[in-house]
């Protein structure tokens, strides 16, 4: 009886997660967002690839990035979400919290084109102030910058926190190879771009 048992156990489907993804699920999605083509790159670069990736990933989605697929960053309802559907397919209420076109690179580093309502005073530009502000705060501090980089981030969806790590591991063989693994926190501050420079549309 105990065989049989075990037996059973042994034949049933293990690997499960919270977020309904089987083991054989997790390994592709896990391979599928590993960097590839991971340089070394300036100071400046590296925060600013940070922040924009950062904010970016803060934002809600139930898909699998694909490298080199345009999305879309929006602001709505006070919070960020990230889609596939492009402005103009939009209500005109979802269109004006339209933020920038948003592309994942192969390192696992994402950039935004910024749109053009994000000139002037606005939700979104608002938004991206105090995201900023908090990106400042975090790196007000001597910690290295790779004690900082997200790692497993419990608090995010499973595709947030896939890419989320996917980051981590890309910024930190970046740093690695450009040898920049003993510059602080506030160091990288020095270098991190203006929030206008970042995303040069917002002026607010």
């Amino acid at each position: 009886m105990r065989k049989r048992q075990l037996a059973r156990a042994a034949g049933r489907k293990t690997g499960g997660n919270v977020d309904g993804k089987g083991l054989n699920g997790l390994l592709r999605d896990w391979r599928a967002s590993e960097p590839n083509d991971v340089g070394a790159k300036t100071q400046h670069t590296i925060i600013a690839e940070f922040f924009t990736s950062m904010l970016i990933l803060s934002a809600k989605f139930k898909f699998r990035p694909a490298v080199g697929t345009a999305y879309y960053l929006y602001w709505f309802n006070d919070d960020w979400s990230l889609s596939l559907i492009a402005p103009d397919e939009w209500s005109d209420e979802r269109r004006a919290g339209f933020t920038g076109m948003c592309v994942l690179q192969r390192d696992m580093t994402w950039t935004i084109a910024p749109s053009e309502r994000l000139a002037g005073e606005s939700p979104a530009s608002a938004a991206i102030s105090r995201f900023y502000d908090a990106f400042v705060r975090k790196l007000d501090s001597d910690l290295a910058l790779e004690d900082i980089l997200p790692t497993y981030v419990s608090g995010l969806s499973y595709f947030q926190r896939l890419h989320a790590g996917a980051l981590g591991r890309s910024l930190r063989a970046t740093i690695a190879l450009g040898d920049q693994g003993a510059t602080s926190c506030r160091q990288w501050l020095l270098t991190l771009p203006r929030r206008q420079d970042l995303l040069p549309d917002c002026t607010g």
